[in-house]
């Protein structure tokens, strides 16, 4: 089966990118996964999800040591003060249909997050090469500015730069030098759940994993008019990835697979025998458990935003 990170991997080759590929375990976020690539030549990068209180989407891509000021931001995309803050994660396979921790400018090559924004930090061009994830938290590539720019003029982004450490004054004769950045085609998704507002941004890649459920609070935008409320039904598409059971297994099967014939191997069978399965076994859950935990999370988090929005516009009509 071929999965998102294959048809990516696949694209750059066929553009004739010039990249180096790392397998890893999963690493939710940059410092997990500079524990297997943060050696290595190339500078590692964290990728903010974004929206704005119109429901408008952003990636910002910058480097890990790049403090990236929400404030700023918004008042430099012309949004007034509190204007950005962080998506909530539902966000993530309906729009940019990733798991957690994959967050990148390739998220953007599919049909689904046609309309967010990306605003990329300006000293990747000073790095030789940068480290993304390739829609897989399993694996990095590395490839330099201009190739990332490559890919994304062949999907129809022109890449914007911006000096993310700059704050130049916002004001009457002073316009917000980012206002262009404002995506102005995106379509209303009003019936997300929003996280709590926050000014911190963590350095990683969009949002921790942690046992205890995130601080979530469910906002109802009321349409102005029916009409609205029968048309916004046309704008949410979930990822079906995360809302197909059958895909959803098949996505599993297929991940379960490629480990079980990465380890039949001509060099195992002789070494090990009889004891290949247990190895196998052994394997499929050092590899996969974190993986797996990940899916389901996303699968039980579809079913919740689906819930949700079913709930807010399928009200049946009282007698």
């Amino acid at each position: 089966m071929t999965t998102p990170k294959d048809q990516l991997l696949a694209r750059l080759q066929e553009l004739q990118i010039d990249f180096a590929k790392y397998d890893h375990p999963v690493a939710l976020t940059v410092e997990d996964q500079a524990k297997y690539v943060g050696h290595m030549k190339g500078a590692l990068s964290v990728n903010l999800f974004l929206k704005d209180k119109k429901h408008r989407y952003y990636i910002v891509s910058a480097l890990t040591d790049t403090k990236v000021d929400l404030k700023v931001l918004s008042q430099r995309l012309g949004l007034g003060k509190g204007g950005v803050r962080m998506a909530p994660k539902e966000a993530l396979p309906e729009i940019l249909q990733v798991p957690q921790g994959c967050v990148t400018p390739f998220a953007l090559m599919n049909e689904s997050a046609r309309h967010v924004s990306l605003l990329l930090d300006q000293r990747f061009k000073t790095q030789e090469c940068c480290f993304f994830h390739p829609l897989s938290n399993d694996t990095s590539i590395s490839l330099n500015a201009r190739d990332l720019d490559k890919f994304l003029k062949s999907i129809g982004k022109d890449p914007a730069y911006v000096d993310l450490l700059a704050n130049p004054p916002v004001g009457k004769d002073q316009p917000p030098d980012l206002a262009a950045l404002v995506p102005s085609d995106a379509p209303v998704l009003s019936d997300l759940p929003v996280k709590a507002d926050s000014i911190q941004v963590p350095e990683q890649n969009h949002v921790p994993m942690s046992n205890k459920p995130a601080a979530v609070t469910a906002k109802t935008v009321k349409p102005s008019n029916p009409t609205q409320k029968e048309n916004s039904a046309d704008t949410v598409n979930f990822s079906s990835s995360y809302s197909d059971p059958e895909k959803f297994v098949e996505e599993i099967l297929g991940k379960a697979s490629a480990v079980v014939i990465s380890e039949i191997r001509e060099e195992n069978i002789k070494q090990h025998g009889d004891q290949l399965g247990e190895l196998v076994s052994k394997s499929i859950k050092k590899h996969l458990s974190l993986e797996l935990k990940n899916l389901a999370t996303m699968f039980k988090n579809t079913a919740y935003t689906e819930g949700f929005y079913a709930g807010t516009h399928c009200q049946p009509k009282r007698l």
